[in-house]
């Protein structure tokens, strides 16, 4: 009997050496399930209705803001459509968005946009957790801190498309560039705060700014610029008065600029130079109680251009075919908006869009035969099933757009959007 119980505590001391030490879990070094990124996944389709054929709305234009607001453009390599562009059914985007902690001194963040028209990396960066000085660093793809609702994602908007004033400007993907930011906050309670940023990035947006070569890598009509090329600076505070927040901003960009209009039918030409943008934000939030609010947003934007214009053979983007001749804009745009929300289900909105300066000058002579006056209206309703899913029924009317031939068209359209999200997603800014 004892020579059993002797060869079984031997047996068992054995097996415990071999097997391995098991710590308590606030004393392990590694957790797996600690670095399991956060998942979730967005759908957004919608079905639109638009005053105009299907075949006119890619040739409609805002003559010295956009050579065209509905066409498909090009976007990180792949050729996209707008949002709510096509008459009838739109599935416009599926995101699917992966967050974690690398490390105690690092996040990482990754957006991925599907479309029918390809794949993109919409936003991969890391963000710093452990800088002194409420310092914060990110380094990587993402949306700019330019304005208000530049850094806010499509889903997150209060209506189904950008601000006129930035989709002219900028393009429908705003500011969404690689680079880094350097990010300074203060605060003199857990409500108020002082933000100061700086952004360095690449400088490659589809509007406005750019710096590769134009013409062909062989005969280049324009030489690329370094990059990065694009700077971006902001100021913003925030303060809580009783039950109303007050956010207000100041935010400004310098760049160099290229733009390639070579296969425009009736001007085909290029531009190159540099684009400063300056841009001004207010929003006032007041609370009724916790799931009733009322919000008044307003951002205005200040674009100036300095630049040569190259008149160019079409079908070689390499021939000069005159003179070139200096090309200056000076142009201005705001729009602003007020949400209701009723209840933690009902909201409802209004917004006005308005471009209200449009002064281009080629060759040192004024445009005045070019329209400063555009404006869009917008009203829409939503209801919200719960904090993942939302149905929106909006309209919108755009006065003074122009077609090939020239003549002017307003254009109406009526959307019925429907977003819908699964899994675990970071809370978004006020």
């Amino acid at each position: 009997m004892f020579k059993k119980l002797l060869f079984t505590a031997l047996f068992s001391a054995a097996a415990l050496a071999d097997a391995p030490v098991l710590l308590p879990k606030n004393k392990r070094t590694f957790d797996q399930s600690k670095f399991i990124p956060d998942m979730s996944l967005i759908i957004d389709t919608a079905y639109v209705d638009h005053s105009v054929k299907a075949s006119e709305l890619g040739h409609l234009t805002l003559p010295g803001f956009t050579e065209s607001l509905m066409g498909s453009h090009a976007h990180g390599g792949t050729a996209e459509t707008p949002y709510n562009a096509t008459p009838g059914f739109n599935l416009n985007y599926a995101e699917l968005v992966l967050s974690s902690s690398v490390d105690p001194f690092w996040t990482l963040d990754g957006v991925f946009h599907f479309s029918e028209d390809g794949v993109s990396v919409e936003e991969g960066y890391v963000t710093s957790t452990a800088l002194p000085m409420n310092l914060r660093l990110r380094v990587g793809k993402m949306l700019s801190n330019f304005g208000r609702i530049n850094m806010q994602h499509h889903h997150y908007w209060d209506f189904g498309d950008m601000p006129l004033v930035y989709e002219t400007f900028l393009g429908y993907h705003g500011l969404n560039e690689k680079g880094a930011q350097l990010q300074y906050t203060t605060s003199s309670s857990k409500s108020d705060y002082l933000m100061i940023g700086a952004e360095l990035f690449q400088g490659e947006n589809e509007k406005m700014f750019g710096n590769e070569a134009l013409g062909t890598e062989a005969n280049p009509v324009v030489e690329g610029e370094t990059a990065p090329s694009l700077f971006v600076s902001y100021l913003k505070a925030s303060v809580d008065i009783g039950k109303t927040t007050v956010l207000a901003g100041l935010s400004y960009a310098y760049g160099s600029t290229r733009q390639d209009h070579s296969d425009d039918e009736l001007e085909p030409h290029m531009v190159a130079g540099n684009t400063s943008l300056t841009g001004a934000e207010l929003t006032v939030k007041h609370f009724f109680d916790s799931y009733s609010f009322l919000t008044w947003q307003s951002e205005w934007l200040s674009r100036s251009t300095d630049a040569t214009e190259y008149p160019v053979v079409s079908d070689t983007n390499t021939t000069l075919t005159g003179p070139t001749e200096t090309l200056a804009q000076d142009q201005n745009g705001f729009y602003t908006q007020l949400v209701y929300a009723q209840d933690q289900n009902w909201r409802y909105g209004l917004r006005w869009d308005k471009l209200d300066k449009n002064d281009v000058a080629v060759g040192g002579v004024l445009n005045t035969n070019q329209v400063s006056d555009y404006n869009r209206y917008t009203v829409m309703t939503e209801y919200h099933a719960s904090e993942f899913s939302r149905i929106r029924l909006q309209y919108n009317y755009i006065d003074s757009m122009f077609n090939d031939d020239g003549d002017r068209v307003d254009l109406r359209t009526v959307s019925l959007q429907f977003n819908y999200a699964i899994g675990a997603h970071a809370a978004h800014d006020f």
